[in-house]
């Protein structure tokens, strides 16, 4: 037993008049595993305590982002002043770390700090529908480096979050999902236009998803080669590309009924061959 006590005591790392010793660092270990324990428990207990309440879901994760890394800097701290060890002695060396840090890690650091003005400012939220290049997607989570975005087609994808603050980035939902988006249609020479405004009008107002105000509008876009050229322009809420484009393919279907029922004929590309000559048949 004396011996152990004597292995336990005996000083293992000396700093002038501070000493560490077996017993010192069990006892300090100890403290990390449990003050670990304690500030992740915590962490979880204030997500999920914010999330029941409704709260935002970029706020849970600014205050629970700023909780973990407040308990981690004081739990080091706290396991300083166990060891014994002045936060003096780490003045230089420190220093030199910051320096090394700096030129060494500099895309990390912006990342971190981006990372943090993206979850303070919130110029791209959670849920928000962005456009990043011709990338579309939905971000799912904004983290201290990186931003994960999932694209319409189900890819995940990590974005360093200094480049959605240095580049231009498209935000579908940054104030609200109202979004406009249109229909083209070309319908053959010799039709009813004012019919064929109507009927395109009516496919829109029968579309629940379609808003009422601001209200649909048809132009007479365009007279084409082989078409009366029309647009539909609808403004309905949207977070989704694949959203817009479903949207999008039921008023196809119920214009082209309506057009049906009424003998309204969809164009399609035709051309006049007009042949100049004589036709001379030879005979072998």
């Amino acid at each position: 037993m004396e011996e152990f006590k004597t292995l336990l005591y005996t000083p293992l790392i000396v700093f002038g008049e501070v000493s560490i010793n077996l017993a010192k660092v069990l006892t300090v270990l100890a403290f990390i595993l449990v003050g670990v324990s304690v500030i992740l428990w915590a962490g979880r207990f204030i997500r999920n305590h914010l999330g029941r309440r409704g709260t935002d879901p970029n706020a849970v994760q600014l205050v629970s982002r700023a909780f973990m890394i407040v308990g981690l800097v004081v739990l080091g701290l706290i396991t300083l002043d166990l060891l014994g060890v002045p936060l003096t002695a780490f003045a230089f060396v420190s220093g030199a770390v910051a320096i090394g840090v700096g030129f060494g890690a500099q895309n990390i650091i912006n990342n971190f700090i981006s990372g943090w003005i993206l979850m303070w400012e919130r110029p791209i939220k959670i849920g928000d529908f962005l456009e990043i290049g011709d990338v579309r997607g939905t971000v799912e989570a904004i983290n201290t480096r990186s931003t994960r975005f999932r694209r319409v087609d189900g890819v995940h994808l990590l974005i360093p979050n200094s480049q959605l603050l240095e580049n231009t980035v498209t935000n579908w939902t940054l104030v609200d999902s109202l979004v406009r988006t249109a229909v083209r249609v070309g319908v053959a020479y010799g039709s009813d236009v004012r019919l064929t405004e109507q009927l395109i009008l009516q496919a829109a107002k029968e579309h629940t998803d379609v808003l009422k105000d601001p209200a649909p509008m048809v132009i007479f876009d365009d007279f084409g080669d082989s078409a009366l050229t029309f647009e539909l322009n609808v403004w309905l809420h949207a977070t989704a590309e694949r959203g817009l484009r479903l949207i999008r393919s039921d008023l196809r279907f119920r214009i082209d009924a309506l057009f049906r029922e009424h003998d309204v004929v969809i164009s399609f590309p035709q051309r006049d061959v007009h042949l100049d000559g004589e036709l001379r048949l030879v005979r072998d």
